[in-house]
């Protein structure tokens, strides 16, 4: 038995599947201990992993070149009520992108969006904000200022 899904803002859908493919299994692992209720699900694609070609630019805006490749797993699952949830991770941990599907798809419930929203996407956002950060004070000692020095006419 399905229901209507109402529309999803792609923007923050975009906001939250972010943040599920940057936790760890381990994160998600804990925070679907706090689901109440699990509903039945079913994968409509099995985690399956596969290579992704990393593209880059050099200074952000020169041409782009092949960086090199990354392992990538895809899923998707199936909610009883028709609910379709998707995921993308790197890496190859196929229970990690397993479990963002399941979130991705429990997000999409309205009656269950806020509270997932509280006790999952907003604490994995602040721990990885605060990591982001600490990575960039660790490299800031680095940081290499290049600048010319314009000589006189010689």
């Amino acid at each position: 038995m399905t229901k209507d899904i109402p529309p999803i803002d792609n923007s923050a859908r975009q906001t939250w599947l972010g943040v599920l493919a940057r936790a760890t299994r381990v994160e998600l692992e804990a925070k679907l201990a706090l689901v109440r209720e699990l509903p039945a699900w079913q994968q409509v694609r099995a985690p399956e992993v596969g290579m992704l070609m990393l593209r880059g630019r050099v200074g952000g805006t020169g041409s782009p070149f092949n960086l090199g490749e990354a392992s990538v797993v895809r899923c998707a699952v199936r909610l009883a009520d028709g609910a379709l949830g998707v995921a993308y991770a790197l890496g190859r941990d196929k229970r990690r992108s397993e479990l963002a599907a399941l979130f991705d798809a429990l997000l999409q419930d309205p009656a269950r969006h806020d509270d997932l929203q509280r006790l999952l996407i907003e604490p994995l956002q602040t721990l990885q904000a605060q990591a982001c950060e600490r990575r960039r004070r660790e490299v800031a000692p680095s940081k290499v200022e290049f600048f010319t020095l314009v000589r006189g006419d010689a």
